[in-house]
Formats: structure tokens, C-alpha cells, sequence
């Protein structure tokens, strides 16, 4: 008995788990923990100045992106002996890839697979022509976005500025938006 399964086995087995590693969004983690893409990071610019991003995968909402750059921010917060921060700048990209091709459908033979239903003709050349779509195959496009926050915080200890939006309290940043992130398995 041969044992010529295996390998397109193990090759089945490889593809379905990198489509499923995919298919999640990004957790709650340092950028490029477990060899994932995504992920946050930070840098100090000044004593109480850093530079916070937080990159998510095809599958992360830039609402998940943008939950997981402010509860990073404001772990920094704390982890400094801060109370609170400002952001003085802040910003989310959005890269779209467009990925396109033969419909599932049209490779399937149409709504009727192939064997029963309407014939297509189109007049070419001077003729009608029994054979074939003029039009080809249907080509779907599809767009897949990804989005990648950053912003750049100021830290402040004591009473949080009244009446200024760009001023987070980072304890209560931490237990509002603490279990709406997403973390490693």
C-alpha cells in the first residue's frame, strides 16, 4: 500500500489553516507576535510623548483598529504612572486591494450547469454565431480593505483637562474598552 495520500493531505490540511488564519481578525497583541502581520506598537518620542499604531488584517472593522490604538494608548498611560492622554494627532488609513476573477458561476456553466436552459447567439461577422457568450465569463471584483491606526499621544497626570475631546481618562478607557478587544488564543 502506497502512501501517495499524505502529501496532498498535508498540503489540504496547511492550505484549510492559513485560510483560517485568515479568515479572524487581528487580536490584541505587539505587531508581529507569533509571526502575524498585525498587531500594535508603540515608540517614546519625548518623557511623556509617544507614537502609538495599531495595524489589523482583512477581517479587522476599523472599528476594531481604531477600539484596539486607544486602549494601547491608554495601557501606556498607566504603565508611565499617567492618568490620562491627549492625542495630539490621530489618523486611520484604509489600503484597498482589489482582487478579481472568474465567477464561481460562470465555471459552474451558468444557472443551469451547463447542460439545459437558454442557448446564447450573437451576430458576428455576418452571422449568427450558435457558440458561446459574447460577453465571456462573469469576472467578479472584490474589494478587500485593510485598516492600520495611528496616533500620537501626550501624557498628563492629575485631573483630566475639562471639555477638551482629544482627553482620555486611561483607567476608564482600560474598563470601557477592555473586553471589546479581542486577544490571542
Amino acid at each position: 500500500m502506497t502512501k501517495t495520500w499524505i502529501r496532498p493531505a498535508l498540503l489540504a490540511t496547511a492550505a484549510a489553516l492559513a485560510l483560517a488564519a485568515c479568515a479572524t481578525p487581528t487580536p490584541y497583541q505587539p505587531a508581529g507576535y507569533n509571526g502575524q502581520r498585525g498587531g500594535y506598537a508603540e515608540q517614546r518620542l519625548e518623557a511623556d510623548r509617544f507614537r502609538v499604531t495599531f495595524a489589523g488584517n482583512s477581517a479587522t472593522s476599523r472599528e476594531q483598529v481604531e477600539t484596539s490604538l486607544l486602549l494601547r494608548a491608554a495601557e501606556i498611560t498607566v504603565e508611565n504612572g499617567a492618568d490620562w492622554f491627549m492625542t495630539a494627532s490621530r489618523a486611520t488609513d484604509r489600503d484597498v486591494r482589489y482582487l478579481g476573477g472568474v465567477s464561481p458561476w460562470a465555471r459552474r456553466g451558468g444557472l443551469y450547469g451547463g447542460y439545459w436552459g437558454p442557448s446564447w447567439r450573437y451576430y458576428s461577422r455576418g452571422y449568427w454565431s450558435p457558440w458561446g457568450d459574447p460577453f465571456g465569463d462573469d469576472f467578479d471584483v472584490r474589494a478587500v480593505d485593510r485598516y492600520e491606526a495611528n496616533a500620537e499621544i501626550v501624557l498628563g497626570r492629575g485631573p483630566k483637562p475639562a471639555n477638551d475631546p482629544n482627553a482620555f481618562d486611561a483607567r476608564e478607557v482600560i474598563a470601557n474598552l477592555g473586553g471589546r478587544v479581542a486577544r490571542p488564543m
